[in-house]
């Protein structure tokens, strides 16, 4: 599934193209895909684009007259812009047997929403209601924003102390944004197992996760985020973060740190990967005597 990096590639990219452009058309070939909440989907074509913005891994796009469109990539959605300038009736790459809908924009160029597994979603539905959005209203934080130091990181793993810090970064209540992934190398980088328990974890450690949270995501946007499968940004390129990545997907290699065996494990259910020696097993308390 698209993390904050991916997602955020995205959004850059639709809104270097799309702001002040109409849709000029909506064709929708699967209708689960493409529906509207309180007003007729439709209701889109012939609006401007006037934001194009992201929260967690939800993307949004805003038009003028106060509609938006909300689009959850979940498993295998992609979007993917067409030039302008591409002739009608040459048959497109990006347009599949996977395609769910396409939106045609005044300037000629279209964009393509498709999704092999059909999980994906675009919602339309007035910008005043955006804020309550099911997924959008119970979001933590946003990683990147200013306002997320070391005291708000501490104080949120306060309230989860029995909690591992694996789950709790996979929670999207807790931190918007972050996935199996990057939060497994953002433990790597703090030096953290991913199985610690959030009550165990003092001050300082606190300060080396935000940091490692802020470091790993940066680094995913810069690089255009991962791609494991099917993610691909809206130029159809694929992302390269995994290229640098200490601890995923490298299970069997040396750390880039300690040179120790990265080994996966599972914690929250998720396949976990990490260095046995740079993120030390936490110890279990020794039952009293007697």
């Amino acid at each position: 599934m698209p993390e904050l990096p991916e997602v955020e590639t995205i959004r850059r990219q639709l809104d270097a193209r799309l702001i002040g452009r109409s849709v000029s058309s909506v064709e929708t070939r699967w209708h689960k895909s493409f529906t509207g909440r309180r007003v007729d989907p439709g209701v889109v074509v012939g609006r401007p684009v006037a934001r194009v913005w992201r929260r967690g891994k939800v993307l949004g796009i805003d038009t003028d007259g106060g509609i938006s469109l909300l689009t959850h990539l979940r498993m295998t959605g992609q979007l993917l812009l067409e030039p302008v300038g591409t002739p009608r009736d040459t048959p497109s790459p990006k347009d599949t047997g996977a395609t769910r809908v396409v939106f045609g924009f005044d300037d000629g160029s279209r964009l393509y929403f498709n999704d092999q597994r059909k999980f994906g979603r675009m919602v339309v539905l007035p910008t005043a209601d955006v804020p309550a959005d099911q997924l959008l209203a119970r979001m933590g934080p946003e990683p990147l924003e200013p306002g997320f130091d070391a005291e708000a990181l501490g104080a949120g793993l306060a309230r989860h102390p029995s909690m591992t810090l694996k789950a709790v970064l996979l929670d999207q209540g807790f931190v918007a944004g972050i996935g199996n992934i990057y939060a497994d190398e953002a433990l790597w980088r703090a030096g953290l197992h991913p199985q610690r328990r959030c009550g165990a974890v003092r001050r300082p450690a606190v300060a080396a996760l935000r940091d490692g949270i802020v470091t790993v995501l940066s680094e995913g946007v810069a690089r255009g985020g991962s791609t494991l499968r099917d993610y691909v940004d809206a130029q159809g390129q694929r992302g390269g973060y995994l290229d640098i990545a200490a601890v995923y997907g490298r299970s069997g290699q040396p750390c880039r740190r300690c040179s120790t065996v990265i080994v996966k494990i599972t914690v929250a259910g998720r396949g976990t990967h990490l260095c046995p020696s740079c993120q030390v097993t936490p110890r279990k308390r020794r039952a009293p005597r007697g």
